[in-house]
């Protein structure tokens, strides 16, 4: 058995160029960039940032291309796929991560991003907590379990471990 399967979570770092191939599907095409931090022989942290080419198709470009914008975090699920063509004799390759399913980080204001693409349900972290995101547009709000995409209300107290009753 073969496994072709990309995980990304990053920045986009241009804003999705949208476009229709010939046969009317619609197509975005944007980069996000990745950083990852390390220590080296010496010790010291490093920062190595990697940048991805990113295409999604159909109804998934539709809405990355409308709500994505430069700067803005996502979660990408899809493949790897490298492209060839010859220009002025030279053969030319581009490898590309084809999106499946994707999900919106949050956003500056603190709001989660909330909306995805596909039938996954890894969560769009928002800031300072690792709630899942529940709205999804193709289902018209309704949350991952069947109502109508209320945000639940959290109390702002902390939590005495001595109240626990355990």
């Amino acid at each position: 058995m073969y496994l072709n399967k990309v995980l990304l979570y990053g920045n986009l770092t241009r804003d999705p160029e949208l476009r229709a191939i010939p046969s009317g599907q619609q197509v975005a095409s944007f980069g996000i960039a990745t950083n990852r931090t390390f220590k080296n022989k010496e010790g010291q942290q490093q920062d190595q940032t990697e940048f991805h080419n990113i295409v999604a198709f159909g109804r998934t470009a539709e809405v990355m291309g409308q709500y994505l914008k430069k700067g803005r975090p996502v979660y990408i699920e899809g493949r790897i796929q490298t492209r060839s063509w010859d220009k002025d004799g030279a053969k030319q390759y581009r490898t590309e991560i084809v999106v499946d399913s994707f999900q919106f980080g949050p956003q500056a204001g603190g709001s989660d991003g909330g909306a995805r693409s596909g039938g996954n349900s890894a969560p769009a972290a928002s800031a300072g907590t690792s709630r899942p995101a529940s709205i999804a547009p193709e289902t018209g709000g309704a949350d991952d379990f069947g109502g109508t995409g209320d945000a639940i209300q959290y109390p702002d107290d902390e939590i005495n471990p001595e109240d626990i009753p355990f």
